[in-house]
């Protein structure tokens, strides 16, 4: 026939709400522990040192420092380097993460 019988109209107008996935802190970051470094479905990527993996498999630092990406037995990791780290607020309301003075 070319079209489609039937009474109702409104068969489209269903979308589901963004997850925001994705790579949260970029490799050289700095980033402060309990932190989420990647929001993932499965694992893509794997913890590696200082890192733990949430029950949604997202990807949290377990110490301050820098975020390092890289490969292991042919696998995605991100790892955190242990570094201290404050936060500087300068003029802006996000404060900026920098390398704390020994």
């Amino acid at each position: 026939m070319g079209r489609s019988k039937g009474g109702s109209g409104a068969k489209n107008g269903r979308d589901s709400n963004p997850k925001h996935l994705g790579v949260k802190v970029y490799g050289g970051q700095l980033i402060t522990a309990g932190s989420i470094i990647v929001k993932q479905r499965g694992t893509p990527i794997h913890p590696g040192d200082n890192v733990k993996r949430a029950g949604d498999d997202s990807l949290f630092a377990t110490v301050d420092g820098k975020v390092v990406f890289g490969e292991r037995r042919n696998r995605k990791v991100v790892s955190v380097e242990p570094q201290a780290v404050e936060a500087v607020y300068i003029g802006r309301s996000e404060p900026k993460l920098v390398p704390a003075k020994a």
